[in-house]
């Protein structure tokens, strides 16, 4: 019945692989001709199907070894230890090219790990693969985006602001004070996507955790129910994570200089 209701939504099939693939040309060439990038070069069509790319390949790795998982505590552990390295490394590179892009680590351990332990500790989160992986990883993948917009919204609006920051300094600013003033604004619309997101559920979209439990065969009620924790949990997640990320700018750990 589940395989049905799956079947009905999104049928795997050579129709589906076709227009997967007509789907990343669209969206590398849209990036290629009007040059979305910040420097009008086409490097993001080549991003875009280097993404699309890897995601095939990891979803095919993943949906191989994730039936296996979830049944060894071990390699469960593993694997959500994975998926966070890669988050870091991943918002880390991203925000900045040289060697501070560890500290990206704090802004996603900070908040995620609290959380999920609460959740385990509170008896609404069973410790099995079935469960913790796709929260753990929905939690981690927010802190990410939110990490990620921050960092590099804050490092921008730093540079582009430096004679601001260093007014503030001549004003008798600390370091950390003066830099908060210039990139806090700026840094806070990473909020922006999630608040969005979570103020719209249900009249614009109707996510993932909805739809899948109602596949599944959960009645609406719960469905609802699940989905509204996941976006609470996320907002929580991705706000302390934008916290994080101003601070670790902030006092000068994150920062693109050599």
């Amino acid at each position: 019945m589940r395989n049905l209701a799956a079947q009905a939504l999104l049928p795997v099939n050579t129709a589906l692989a076709v227009a997967l693939l007509v789907l990343l040309l669209v969206a590398a060439t849209a990036a290629a001709v009007f040059r979305l990038t910040p420097d009008g070069s086409r490097a993001r069509a080549r991003e875009i199907l280097v993404a699309g790319v890897r995601a095939t390949a990891q979803l095919a790795a993943v949906s191989l070894v994730i039936g296996w998982v979830v049944h060894h505590a071990p390699a469960l552990f593993g694997f959500l230890l994975l998926m966070f390295a890669v988050a870091v490394r991943t918002a880390g590179r991203r925000i900045t090219p040289n060697g501070t892009w560890w500290w990206a680590a704090l802004p996603i351990a900070g908040p995620v790990v609290p959380v999920v332990s609460g959740l385990v500790l509170a008896g609404l989160l069973p410790v099995r693969g079935v469960a913790i992986i796709p929260v753990t990883g929905i939690l981690i993948g927010g802190a990410l985006t939110t990490s990620v917009l921050a960092g590099r919204r804050a490092l921008d609006e730093l540079r582009t602001r430096f004679g601001e920051f260093e007014a503030g300094i001549a004003l008798g600013l600390a370091d950390r004070e003066a830099r908060l003033e210039v990139i806090r604004p700026a840094a806070s619309d990473a909020l922006l996507p999630g608040l969005d997101q979570t103020r719209t559920v249900g009249l614009v979209t109707l996510p993932g955790a909805f739809v899948g439990m109602l596949l599944g065969g959960a009645s609406p009620v719960l469905a609802g129910a699940v989905q509204l924790f996941v976006l609470i949990a996320l907002m929580a997640v991705q706000a302390i994570a934008v916290a994080a990320t101003v601070e670790l700018v902030a006092r000068g750990r994150l920062h693109r200089g050599a």
